[in-house]
């Protein structure tokens, strides 16, 4: 896949099957449409390509906008790769962008830039300044200009009905079965290790500290959870602390991760955590004995969990 961090970075010499949107979390609904792109180009006479922009619109329009993305931009790259998307053009968003005219987005990108054969895009898509313009002004447009417009029907995308916002708010629930059955994969984060106070190690529990660089990915529900990694090229699976670490009276958030029968250095590395399955809310314990105690208790359930798998 070709990736193109600007609009006027693009070029190809064929024409191109298209979508847009932010696509965040590349959910079962989004897959549907990108899909759909693929298949319309005709045994490579076209070439697909989506459009879509960073940051999220709604972070430039919106003042004091806190609103937490399911994927980073890196994390969006690797999962539309899985696809087999052709192109891939990230857009820089500003304001200046925003205030476009849809006949101007339509002249100036989509005829002059990407060569448009067709776009398929969601039933309810609307463009332009204002976001004025909605499917009926885009059959105009293709009408006029000469390319094909496909609309994913409402009863298409109910079939599915999944959102990233229902997906954001099953994080937010700790709901890891339903949020990974509306994506489609487990859930991930992506971070560094780094050196944390060790107290793991105290209790024979060895922790990995993770950091996420990126404050807009959302971290769900504060909480222990099984997880997943590919490290050293095999799976490794153990559980992950999401919070404060109370039972220490611990004042920054973090996220701990302690692999099962795994003993490697880790710090500096770049992992990435598939999350399964919640276990338990955070808690304060009167003391590290009781806390240990509950983490073997934890630790036998996320193996128990595993096995069924």
């Amino acid at each position: 896949m070709k990736i193109f961090h600007s609009i006027n970075d693009f070029s190809s010499t064929k024409k191109t099957v298209i979508t847009l949107g932010t696509f965040d979390g590349v959910h079962i609904g989004h897959k549907k449409i990108l899909e759909r792109v693929i298949q319309n180009t005709d045994n490579e006479k076209y070439e697909s390509l989506v459009l879509t922009f960073f940051p999220h619109p709604r972070m430039v329009l919106q003042e004091d906008c806190e609103i937490k993305l399911l994927n980073t931009i890196d994390e969006k790259i690797e999962l539309l790769e899985k696809i087999g998307l052709e192109n891939l053009v990230i857009h820089p968003f500003d304001e200046t962008f925003s205030r476009l005219t849809a006949e101007d987005f339509v002249k100036t990108i989509l005829i002059d830039r990407f060569h448009i054969h067709k776009i398929i895009i969601g039933y309810d898509h609307r463009f332009g300044r204002n976001r004025t313009a909605n499917i009926d002004d885009l059959i105009s447009f293709g009408e006029q200009y000469g390319f094909e417009v496909e609309q994913i029907s409402v009863q298409e995308i109910n079939e599915i009905s999944v959102s990233s916002t229902k997906i954001r708010t099953a994080l937010l629930d700790g709901n890891m079965t339903l949020a990974n059955d509306y994506l489609g994969y487990d859930y991930f984060l992506t971070g560094t290790v780094i050196l944390g106070k060790q107290l793991g190690r105290t209790i024979n529990f060895p922790t990995a500290n993770l950091k996420i660089l990126e404050n807009y990915k959302l971290i769900p529900q504060n909480g222990v959870y099984i997880v997943k990694s590919y490290i050293e090229n095999k799976i490794v699976y153990g559980m992950m602390n999401i919070g404060f670490n109370p039972t220490v009276d611990g004042q920054n958030h973090s996220i701990e991760i302690h692999y099962f029968d795994f003993d490697a250095d880790l710090y500096d590395k770049k992992l990435q955590v598939s999350v399964l399955q919640r276990i338990r809310s955070e808690q304060k314990f009167a003391s590290v004995t009781l806390l240990k105690e509950q983490l073997e208790k934890d630790k036998q359930i996320a193996i128990s969990y595993l096995n069924d798998l």
